[in-house]
């Protein structure tokens, strides 16, 4: 193992010690544990970038956003959209797709030098939500019920929506360099033309293949989901199982659920699957139940587990920071950020949500909230672990500069803002918060 991750584990472990100490604070989860990543990383950067692009650990941060995405889709309260079904499908189905849109059509202004596809794997790393770094927001008397319903809701589904577009994306933009110089050449090599053939199969496996996998996915998770969800329940209600079963069952399903998914036989994309997974679980272990969702003392170790995983996330973007800033960035990249941040978010949910029965102030609060955290950093990782050099390491920096200006502008500024700018709240028109991660 190498040094610097064992000096990561050291440090998550004595930040649990002292957590509860800062928890209001909500960003010092994930500001302290980057920072120490920041620091510590100086000890051996060629071996954390070294280690950071490994295969092994393209598979661990596969399995942790499997496992995120998981807990997201099973602690949403209610029916599959949480009773939020209308709203919910304005922002991932009209803000979203506009979002990346704008991203990508931006990135060709600012950085011609990178193809369309890299571009949409741009767009796919910094667009998703995700509350870690603005833990505060949820648990705020300021935000209303609804607001908080209809976030948590989106968080979860933004994601499962844009890993079949992310891997599409990704496989179409390692492909088509070499399709590219193909098409430049003369004549090819017998080794140059057995590349182009590979990945010229890559790249129409990643269009023509990316609905089938995806419908695979959405069966393999129903079908896992359902079976372990029905298994739960009915286990339960005879008094065969106890929570404290139930809990390792929870753990152990988007794993098998992700890995059954990726198995070259079934080639399903396994996010979907994990997602799906959860949702599914989700209504089959409380339908005909008095819970509106799954007790907490069953979901407590998956939730943990997506915890502690995400706090290794946290340690290694503060060391992927340092990484950014000694390799030298391109200043243009900050200024995508900053608008896809601000901008890219607030007008697509703003014109979403025209005609929506959504109050304008609530309209407010869903655009100048959009956090991003774990699943911008695991996207980003994947993405440099395929990508060449050249267009790996513009993403890493954009992966980095996402986050960390989310943890100041989400974690920081906007609880402020809406701290001053809005009222507090009677308890019954407030929410209880999802788990924070």
């Amino acid at each position: 193992m190498p040094l610097i991750f064992l000096l990561g584990f050291v440090v998550i472990g004595l930040w649990s010690v002292v957590a509860h100490r800062f928890e209001r604070t909500g960003v010092a989860g994930p500001a302290v544990l980057a920072a120490a990543g920041a620091g510590l990383v100086f000890i051996d950067v060629s071996g954390f970038a070294g280690a950071v692009g490994s295969e092994s650990a393209e598979h661990v941060v596969e399995l942790i956003l499997a496992v995120l995405l998981f807990v997201d889709a099973c602690e949403v309260r209610g029916g599959v959209f949480g009773g939020e079904g209308r709203s919910v499908a304005r922002l991932v189905l009209i803000a979203l797709p506009l979002s990346l849109v704008a991203v990508v059509v931006t990135g060709e202004m600012l950085m011609p030098s990178l193809s369309i596809f890299v571009l949409l794997v741009v767009a796919c790393v910094i667009m998703p939500t995700d509350f870690a770094p603005a833990a505060t927001l949820l648990r705020s008397r300021h935000i209303p019920a609804r607001v908080r319903q209809i976030l948590n809701v989106e968080s979860g589904y933004n994601d499962g929506l844009i890993s079949p577009i992310f891997g599409m994306a990704l496989a179409a933009a390692i492909a088509w360099p070499t399709i590219l110089a193909a098409v430049d050449s003369d004549k090819l090599s017998a080794e140059n033309e057995a590349q182009l053939e590979e990945k010229l199969g890559e790249f129409f496996d990643a269009f023509f293949g990316a609905v089938p996998a995806t419908l695979f996915a959405i069966a393999v998770g129903a079908v896992i989901g359902g079976i372990f969800g029905l298994c739960v329940r009915w286990a339960s209600r005879r008094g065969w199982a106890d929570a404290s079963g139930i809990r390792y069952v929870m753990l152990l399903v988007p794993v098998i659920t992700f890995s059954v998914a990726t198995l070259s036989a079934v080639a399903a994309n396994g996010f979907v699957a994990a997602f799906v997974a959860g949702i599914v679980y989700r209504i089959a272990r409380t339908r005909r139940t008095d819970e509106r969702t799954i007790p907490h003392e069953e979901i407590i170790l998956v939730d943990e587990a997506g915890t502690l995983a995400a706090n290794i996330v946290w340690f290694v973007l503060g060391a992927m920071t340092t990484v950014v800033i000694l390799d030298g960035f391109d200043g243009r990249l900050l200024v995508l950020v900053a608008l896809a941040l601000t901008v890219f978010r607030i007008v697509p949910v703003y014109l979403a949500m025209l005609g929506s029965s959504v109050s304008w102030s609530s309209r407010t609060l869903v655009a100048i909230v959009g956090p991003r955290g774990t699943a911008t950093i695991v996207f980003g990782l994947l993405a440099f672990n395929k990508l060449p050099d050249s267009e790996a390491y513009p993403v890493l920096a954009i992966t980095v500069f996402t986050v960390v200006g989310s943890i100041l502008l989400h974690g920081v500024i906007v609880p402020q803002v809406v701290k001053r700018r809005m009222p507090v709240l009677a308890p019954s028109a407030q929410a209880p918060a999802s788990a924070d991660r």
